[in-house]
């Protein structure tokens, strides 16, 4: 959530940098400062009437103190009308608080000054580009095909038990999946995150918090009766662990990662950009989170860069890096790269992680802050990325490593898999 001391101070920045978005912020940026203004005035009102209504309350017991109790009593009359006044204006003040919380939830990040201009993903900027497109032999087949192949995925079991989109691994294609996941959180142990073990439900509070609410709640399974949800990703609860914390400045920087099954309701379509492993509403994820001093989020925005770059080197798969122009990137977000792996079988780039500054938009909802060296309390900067999402990158697995006698697994995954092939 953008801070509205911010927003005063940059009005005509705010509403340049959030036309990137393709969004016209005017009406709204307007609203937010008049809105403003009306807390500021009334809340002045307010501290008036309690001020006054303490300074009487304190003549009054002077007065009584001195025997005067029919002078005390005329000023008693006068509180009485005060505390209506303070109790009006409470209300009216927390209403005003309502509503322009409402109207700032809407608005989101402004981009930072290096996200490009564009519609559409088809105007992201690819910036790096590395590895070898393998040459596949002529009968290879695209992943799905594969898993039933070799019997590793059984996407109509999934659909039957659950429907489409919930896919249930098999034998290797299970132990494969295992593999990843542990392999991930290893590189991420090893780089300074701690693990967390985290919940896959949510209150609101905590959706709120990280920005999936009220942006993408369509997007989100609601467990109605107790007003919970499935996690979208472990961003969600793992940043929560920072909700409503004060942080001393040698704390930080703090990195996490956690590995969880990821829920969402994405809207159905159908073609081959969505078959098999390509979208789900059911996968797996491990993830890595910062809590970042402002003067370094972009160094570590790279690191984090750089971590993940480090992985798809040891798995041998050709990637891509994009950063995403103003119509793509996610609502929380200043800046955002993404990561797509080639799939050679499907001929197509594979998003397999998306790495995201969110720099004080989420620490404002969450209210994280940390103490300063001048002991002055200040909001921290969050991060956070896919370390990686598993789907799209088993599929560039089983694609691009596929041999006319099988499938081969990355040489450094057969430490975990306790195989060198599928067949």
């Amino acid at each position: 959530m953008l801070q509205v001391p911010f927003i005063r101070e940059n009005k005509e920045d705010v509403i340049k940098r959030l036309a990137i978005r393709n969004i016209d912020a005017t009406q709204m940026i307007d609203d937010v400062i008049s809105i403003d203004e009306d807390r500021r005035q009334t809340q002045t009102l307010l501290d008036n009437v309690l001020a006054e209504s303490n300074s009487l309350s304190k003549k009054i017991g002077d007065l009584y103190k001195s025997g005067k109790a029919a002078e005390a009593n005329v000023l008693k009359e006068k509180t009485i009308q005060l505390k209506e006044n303070s109790k009006n204006l409470t209300e009216r003040l927390n209403d005003i608080v309502e509503a322009l919380n409402q109207l700032l939830y809407k608005i989101p990040n402004v981009p930072h000054p290096s996200v490009p201009s564009g519609s559409t993903e088809d105007d992201n900027e690819e910036i790096y580009r590395e590895g070898n497109i393998p040459v596949l032999h002529s009968e290879a087949i695209p992943h799905w095909e594969l898993a039933k192949k070799y019997d590793i995925i059984d996407f109509d079991l999934g659909n039957k038990i659950t429907g489409a989109g919930f896919p249930v691994y098999k034998g290797k294609g299970a132990k494969l999946q295992r593999a990843l996941i542990a392999y991930f959180l290893d590189k991420n142990t090893e780089a300074g995150y701690t693990e967390y073990q985290l919940p896959l439900l949510v209150n609101e509070a905590s959706g709120f918090g990280t920005g999936q609410l009220p942006d993408k709640e369509g997007q989100m399974y609601h467990v109605t009766e107790d007003n919970l949800y499935l996690i979208p990703t472990a961003e969600v609860p793992g940043t929560n662990i920072f909700r409503d914390v004060i942080l001393d400045e040698s704390q930080l920087p703090i990195g996490i990662t956690g590995y969880t099954p990821c829920f969402r309701r994405e809207a159905g379509s159908y073609g081959a950009h969505v078959r098999g492993l390509n979208r789900l509403h059911q996968f797996d994820k491990v993830e890595i989170l910062r809590v970042e001093h402002p003067d370094r989020s972009y160094q570590a925005l790279d690191e984090m860069v750089n971590h993940v770059k480090d992985i798809l080197k040891e798995l041998k798969l050709p990637y891509r890096i994009l950063r995403l122009c103003g119509g793509d990137i996610g609502f929380t977000s200043a800046l955002t790269f993404d990561f797509e792996v080639f799939s050679t079988a499907q001929d197509r780039w594979l998003e397999i992680s998306s790495v995201s500054n969110f720099e004080t938009f989420q620490a404002n909802r969450l209210k994280l802050r940390f103490k300063n060296n001048e002991g002055k309390n200040e909001l921290a900067h969050t991060l956070n990325g896919s370390s990686l999402a598993l789907p799209r990158v088993l599929a560039g697995i089983l694609e691009n490593y596929q041999t006319k006698d099988g499938i081969l697994i990355p040489d450094v995954l057969i430490p975990y898999t306790g195989f060198k092939i599928i067949n």
